[in-house]
């Protein structure tokens, strides 16, 4: 039975279904939930949902409709049928039982780097096939596996007026400024984040008329270039460390949400039909 502090990723985790509301986004995207989320079709003309066990293939319908269009641009890129599209939120949003901190309020996605050949996986083949990394040099560098045409599919994601930022590893970023000879106003939203080299992460803004929705401040001025060069210089001659005060106190442990943490809209989204 849940109580005051039962932590918020149980009661969130339970839901296997959105809820019968107008879709709405409420908080911040590691701090909140969705009302009326629509599930991503298992399988559409160019894309497929992967990891089905864990139903994290919901989302608000802006978000389903960035995926069927980018789906599109992508599956007309040599070697490309389409996109493996990984965790988007569950049902009702709210934290994860596992995983992600963000994701919360249907509005992040994670698309594969593996470029599908093939749009007929099985269930089964969803849960046991995985993406493949682009990194190279611990993230400094992109590997072989890298092509022209990530970078293109990176572009249009970034092009897309939906999109507040999106994350991958620093060595993507750095390529991505070596390579780019046209206009380069989307590298903006182009963010070095720690891992993120066998997918990357795409960040929709809170859509227009969303007032419960919380957006992240906007990235720096600029094409964040020489910024992602820093991050790939640390990686390659990493500073030395800080030295820590033996008598400093311990961190205290993360505390979980509970419900009352997350904006007050979120109980009635969890008590929705």
């Amino acid at each position: 039975m849940a109580t005051a502090e039962t932590p918020a990723k149980q009661l969130f985790g339970a839901k296997s279904d959105g809820s019968e509301q107008r879709p709405a986004p409420y908080g911040s995207y590691a701090k909140g939930c969705v009302a009326g989320a629509v599930q991503l079709p298992e399988t559409g003309p160019t894309w497929q949902a992967m990891r089905l066990s864990r139903n994290r293939n919901w989302g608000h319908p802006e978000t389903i409709s960035f995926i069927e269009k980018l789906s599109r641009f992508a599956a007309k890129q040599r070697g490309w049928d389409g996109l493996y599209i990984g965790d988007i939120s569950q049902p009702r949003g709210g934290p994860m039982l596992s995983g992600h901190r963000s994701h919360q309020v249907g509005l992040d996605i994670d698309i594969w780097m593996l470029a599908p050949d093939r749009l007929d996986l099985s269930p089964k083949q969803r849960e046991n096939i995985s993406s493949v990394s682009m990194r190279r040099n611990n993230g400094a560098f992109v590997n072989s596996k890298w092509t022209p045409q990530h970078h293109a599919l990176l572009r249009a994601a970034a092009k897309d007026k939906r999109v507040a930022r999106i994350f991958v590893f620093p060595g993507a970023k750095v390529q991505m400024c070596k390579d780019e000879t046209g206009d380069r106003r989307w590298l903006r939203k182009i963010r070095p984040w720690w891992g993120h080299h066998y997918h990357f992460h795409v960040r929709l803004k809170c859509p227009k008329g969303a007032r419960g929705c919380t957006n992240q401040a906007a990235p720096p001025k600029g094409d964040g270039c020489d910024a992602a060069q820093t991050w790939v210089n640390d990686i390659l001659n990493p500073p030395k460390p800080k030295q820590v005060d033996p008598n400093a106190p311990k961190p205290k442990p993360r505390r979980e949400y509970t419900l009352s943490d997350l904006p007050k809209q979120c109980a009635s989204v969890l008590q929705s039909n």
